[in-house]
């Protein structure tokens, strides 16, 4: 894998009658399986956008494809799904 590693946030974690905008479901598209995305857990990552930065950090796995959950440290706002985050450590 890449140093600087990009993927994208799919969608807020949702439950039946809550969604978190704390944390997000991210899919790197040079992660194939959850062998691969198990080597992610506990590196930051960080959406930036108009000098707004939000760092989070992975936390679990979801599913055997690939994504990953992550936990921000502000709610993520809602232009930010679909866009672009980047592992930073």
């Amino acid at each position: 894998m890449s140093h600087e590693l990009r993927g994208v946030i799919l969608n807020y974690r949702l439950g039946i009658k809550n969604q978190r905008p704390k944390e997000c479901l991210l899919y790197f598209p040079k992660v194939k399986n959850a062998g691969e995305a198990a080597r992610l857990i506990g590196r930051k990552v960080v959406w930036r956008k108009n000098g707004v930065k939000i760092i989070g950090k992975i936390v679990s796995l979801h599913g055997r494809k690939g994504v990953v959950r992550a936990r921000f440290r502000k709610g993520v706002p809602g232009q930010a799904l679909g866009e672009s985050v980047y592992i930073i450590g």
